[in-house]
């Protein structure tokens, strides 16, 4: 009987290819945390989830922080339209985090990739309050636009009404809210797991 002639191996996947080719760095390891720096490092997001948990809803000592990205993104995506205008400032308040958390990942270093992922993630209680406030609009509005009080648009309510969702605003909010605090939690957990694999491993 003729031998079968081997079958060609397969082409490479595109995620593969893009692994190789622009994501080789998430094949190389961490570097260490060290014990002494990973304890604090956990009681800190501890309480801070616990801290944010008993608020309900109040403001938080960061939210200063936030409002600065928050506003800034409004003029910055307002060049792409009245809609980007509107989003701009929530795209931002996101993005600036993730963005960070994206370069730590490539420089390996996990602190940084952690606390910009918690803050990611803490960034939701704030759009989850703003959100539940769409319809009663008692929340103090701030724009770096100026503007008396009757200029100020308040985000949700206008995104909301546009996309004809405003009498589900504070059940969209409370999944928001449900969102951040699973997402700190679990970065705070994965943060916990590799940190103490760089210390086994180093």
């Amino acid at each position: 009987m003729p031998a079968t002639a081997p079958r060609p191996a397969p082409a490479p996947s595109w995620w593969r290819n893009l692994r190789d080719d622009r994501l080789w760095f998430l094949d190389e390891p961490w570097k260490p945390v060290p014990l002494w720096a990973m304890i604090p490092w956990l009681f800190f997001y501890a309480w801070f989830v616990f801290y944010a948990w008993r608020a309900h809803g109040d403001p938080l000592f960061i939210d200063a922080a936030n409002m600065v990205t928050h506003e800034a993104g409004h003029p910055l995506f307002g060049y792409l339209g009245e809609t980007m205008h509107l989003w701009g400032g929530t795209i931002l308040q996101l993005l600036i985090p993730a963005a960070l958390a994206a370069s730590f990942v490539r420089m390996r270093e996990l602190m940084g990739t952690t606390f910009c992922a918690f803050m990611f993630f803490e960034n939701f209680l704030g759009i989850a309050t703003y959100m539940a406030d769409a319809r009663a609009q008692e929340l103090p509005l701030v724009s770096a636009e100026g503007g008396g009080d009757e200029a100020i648009i308040h985000d949700w309510n206008a995104i909301f009404g546009k996309l004809g969702l405003l009498p589900h605003d504070t059940q969209i909010a409370a999944v928001v809210r449900v969102l951040g605090f699973l997402g700190m939690i679990a970065v705070t957990v994965w943060f916990a797991w590799k940190a103490r694999q760089t210390q086994v491993e180093g």
